[in-house]
């Protein structure tokens, strides 16, 4: 069991698209995708499950979908905290939050702070987020400091993930072979498994199907 899995959460608008749908139904119907999945790693035994919901690159849609991203993101905020802590979870936001709409950044805060003493699973939302933007972060935040000197440990103190295990696997649905830009330094040595399977149509059996791939694979770290 893989103790950190982290999800590119693709394929909402391509989902939407091909059931004749404007984009922004798949953007809402991956919310409920979010809610299932987060119920069932929480149920399997996954400790932290990370899910990247608005990258950095993102800003560069239309304008429009972009608002409406942000509005689904609100309203899911709101309406989902009390489930939330009804099942113990935790919550943890990583990105550049203070580049967030005031609205969703008041919901995050209210919502953080509601679930901050749960001790069940830990759900982090990688939300205006970039990888190679986090690392330039770091690295600015130890030439801030003083810090003599360089080194992985002290990089990985400073990353938006401080604390957190590195993921063990990275789960992209959709088909697409790429990182996008997503714990890049993390996922040094994360498994990597790919479904077709869009986004709202992600589900238990999906989850369980890429946790069988990950048990069968032999993880050496560089080793033999």
């Amino acid at each position: 069991m893989p103790r950190h899995v982290a999800i590119i959460m693709d394929g909402n608008g391509r989902w939407a698209q091909a059931q004749g749908l404007p984009r922004v139904a798949g953007h809402k119907a991956g919310v409920d995708s979010v809610r299932a999945i987060t119920r069932d790693a929480a149920e399997i035994g996954v400790k932290y499950l990370t899910l990247y919901a608005f990258s950095t690159e993102n800003w560069l849609r239309p304008r429009s979908e972009v608002t409406q991203l942000w509005s689904i993101m609100a309203r899911a905020l709101h309406m989902e905290t009390s489930r939330l802590h009804k099942n113990n979870v935790r919550l943890r936001a990583l990105g550049r939050l203070d580049g967030l709409p005031s609205p969703v950044r008041a919901e995050l805060q209210r919502s953080v702070e509601k679930l901050k003493d749960n001790t069940g699973l830990n759900l982090n939302l990688a939300l205006n987020y970039g990888s190679r933007q986090e690392i330039v972060d770091a690295v600015t935040s130890l030439l801030a400091s003083g810090a003599k000197e360089v080194t992985e440990e002290t990089i990985s103190s400073r990353l938006y993930t401080a604390g957190l295990p590195d993921p063990d696997l990275v789960i992209r649905t959709s088909g697409e072979l790429r990182l996008s830009n997503f714990l890049l330094w993390q996922s040094a040595y994360a498994e990597i498994y790919v479904t077709p399977v869009f986004w709202p149509d992600f589900r238990r059996t999906h989850l369980e199907a890429a946790l069988t791939e990950f048990a069968r694979r032999r993880r050496r770290f560089g080793g033999l």
